[in-house]
């Protein structure tokens, strides 16, 4: 059996005092989560690996991750931070990218205000320098923004691109249009990639297998089992469930499957998508 990769989780530390999100407010999620916090919930469901992703929008916390990353092996790659509007962000990306566990960045686009920043030009320089250093695009987008991320992807074809938690759907409100819609436009390019992640989250904590499943078949119909990655987004996911919890849905939602497609979603398209061989 393939190694299970879970392609997004998070590590933080709020001394650090550079996660705006990340306030007293939000209690259970406002402590330290460490590697030794996620390494036995690994290990309770065969998770071999994982892809670290930011939650700060800063390059210190891409260098504190990258250092959380060098010391313990079973994080193979990083999904950092820097400005891709910055006038030297080719130059920032290329000085990141060093860095051996780099494998992608990520704009925290869900939380910028303009809802159009996808499209500014000045992001052109720094997007075909990831395309050059071979990093994924990691696409924190919500349901709105997903036209805006179909324009950036047709103007930069080579761009890889992978759309965290399903591009967060309103699940709570039952709004499966125009999301569906659109989602099913993203996948159309036949490159775009998909997490199956966060979506506990998004229907909140009386969330069931059952309850998410129309949302899991319409992006296993869109992407199919060689676009579609498993993440847990931990801690997070403690809002409103376990690790465990997660990790037996995704099962079940995988269960018709073969065992190739099933260890392809499970590890073997993160190993793909974020290079993790290299």
């Amino acid at each position: 059996m393939s190694a299970i990769i879970d392609a997004h989780q998070h590590f933080w530390r709020p001394a650090r005092a550079d996660y705006g999100w990340l306030t007293p407010d939000l209690a259970p999620l406002y402590r330290d989560f460490l590697p030794g916090d996620l390494a036995p919930l690994m290990a309770a469901n065969g998770v071999a690996g994982t892809v670290l992703v930011q939650a700060a929008p800063t390059e210190a916390e891409t260098g504190f991750l990258l250092d959380l990353a060098e010391a313990n092996g079973f994080v193979r790659g990083v999904v950092g931070w820097t400005d891709l509007a910055a006038p030297d962000a080719p130059e920032r990306i290329a000085a990141l990218a060093a860095h051996p566990k780099l494998v992608g960045l990520r704009p925290m686009v869900q939380d910028i205000a303009d809802d159009d920043w996808l499209l500014r030009e000045d992001l052109a320089p720094a997007l075909r320098a990831m395309v050059g250093h071979d990093l994924a695009f990691d696409a924190l987008v919500l349901p709105r923004h997903l036209p805006r991320l179909a324009r950036l992807r047709d103007r930069h074809p080579e761009l890889r691109i992978v759309v965290d938690h399903g591009a967060k759907p309103a699940i709570r409100d039952r709004a499966f249009e125009p999301w569906a819609r659109d989602i099913a436009a993203i996948a159309a390019d036949g490159r775009s990639v998909c997490k199956l992640s966060g979506l506990a989250t998004e229907a909140g904590p009386e969330w069931t297998a059952d309850g998410l499943r129309p949302w899991v078949d319409h992006l296993l119909s869109c992407f199919g089992p060689d676009r579609l990655v498993f993440g847990s987004d931990w801690p997070v996911l403690t809002l409103v469930g376990s690790y465990d919890d997660w990790v037996s849905a995704v099962r079940c939602y995988l269960a018709g499957l073969s065992a190739a497609e099933r260890a392809a979603v499970l590890g073997g398209n993160a190993m793909r998508v974020y290079r993790l061989d290299r």
